[in-house]
């Protein structure tokens, strides 16, 4: 039986749009190692007949160039349905020029906008294509910036509560003299019950981590140190997360990019709680393979950033905790990107009304922040 050679099901990708924007904060924001004062998003558009699948990530704007130059002409008249080869492809295609940082950011952008093409032709929800074990995701509040006054945490974190979030994140490590101030009025907002979670972004040597997190643990109930030490020092994160006291949980893998990171950091025993980022880690197909390494581990799985992106996927994978409601993201998803959810309840509903993940990017309203 000779097959037809045109498949009108899954047609071929015709066309992609790539986008810069620079996005500026409301105010100067800083965490324990970093300082900044703009977002920079990216977003991928592909289509097939017809149909258009947005995809996206935050990252520099030289990840367009990726895109564009490196893998475009490997998607372009590729059926769109075939998205494993593809991430396979696009990953071969960035060998000679690394597959890491903005080359594993560019692919997850594509690998997004993939997904959602698909489940769009299918005339199906990303969720229902993906196959939901969880109706809702859960998020925890992500902010409480290092530069924040008091007032700005307070309010904050008061947002948060207001919308029925019963976890809390605050950056810390910058200037430590002022972080046991700084979790007292986090703790006083929040109130007695709610779970406190501390990040500190590298900011700490192993004798450090090892004394901040008996301090935060001891006077301020927090429940997660994330990211204490450099996210390579897997050593040091086994050894803190055997000797932190309960109920405090170590948590690492945002700069996670390919599936040999996250397989040395389950290796090591690093950490009670794997991130993993679908803008970073090789987009939705990424993020499931990352899900099923944690299974096979018996760790629980949360998103990192980008929390509009993560709501149809993290209901999908099997040992999701929670999901990331970042300040920053959350921000320009309201903004930017029709479909982007808010929080009841402390969570975040897939979008079952409209095929793919439900998101679209409006590109008018950026144009002013386009570079």
């Amino acid at each position: 039986m000779r097959l037809a050679t045109a498949d009108p099901i899954s047609p071929p990708i015709e066309d992609v749009r790539i986008g810069v924007f620079e996005i500026p904060t409301p105010s100067p924001e800083s965490d324990g190692t970093f300082a900044w004062q703009k977002t920079t998003l990216v977003v991928t558009e592909v289509t097939s007949a017809g149909v258009t699948g947005l995809g996206y990530t935050y990252a520099n704007a030289a990840t367009a160039q990726v895109i564009r130059d490196q893998l475009v002409p490997v998607i372009r008249g590729r059926r769109v349905f075939d998205i494993e080869a593809a991430w396979r492809d696009m990953f071969a295609a960035l060998r000679n020029v690394g597959t890491h940082g903005i080359a594993a950011m560019a692919v997850s952008a594509v690998d997004a906008a993939l997904w959602d093409a698909k489940a769009k032709h299918l005339q199906v929800p990303l969720v229902d294509l993906l196959g939901a074990v969880r109706p809702t995701l859960p998020v925890y509040g992500s902010g409480g910036f290092c530069s924040y006054t008091e007032r700005q945490l307070r309010e904050e974190f008061s947002r948060w509560r207001a919308l029925g979030i019963t976890r809390f994140k605050m950056k810390v490590g910058r200037e430590p003299k002022s972080d046991a101030a700084r979790a007292t009025i986090a703790r006083s907002t929040i109130g007695p019950d709610a779970e406190l979670f501390v990040d500190a972004n590298s900011a700490y040597s192993r004798k450090q981590a090892a004394w901040w997190a008996e301090r935060f643990a001891r006077e301020f109930g927090a429940v997660w140190l994330e990211q204490p030490l450099d996210p390579t020092d897997l050593d040091g994160l086994r050894d803190l997360r055997r000797s932190v006291p309960a109920p405090l949980q170590i948590a690492d893998g945002e700069y996670g990019y390919d599936l040999d990171y996250f397989r040395r950091l389950l290796a090591h025993d690093a950490v009670d709680v794997v991130q993993a980022d679908a803008t970073r880690c090789g987009g939705i197909t990424g993020f499931l393979k990352v899900a099923v390494l944690c299974e096979t581990a018996a760790l629980p799985l949360s998103s990192h950033c980008a929390p509009a992106l993560h709501v149809a996927v993290g209901c999908a994978a099997g040992p999701m905790r929670h999901a990331e409601f970042f300040a920053d993201h959350e921000r320009i998803e309201r903004e930017l990107f029709e479909g982007a959810g808010v929080p009841e309840d402390g969570v975040l509903r897939p979008d079952r009304s409209k095929p793919g993940h439900g998101l679209e990017f409006k590109w008018e309203d950026a144009a002013k922040y386009a570079r």
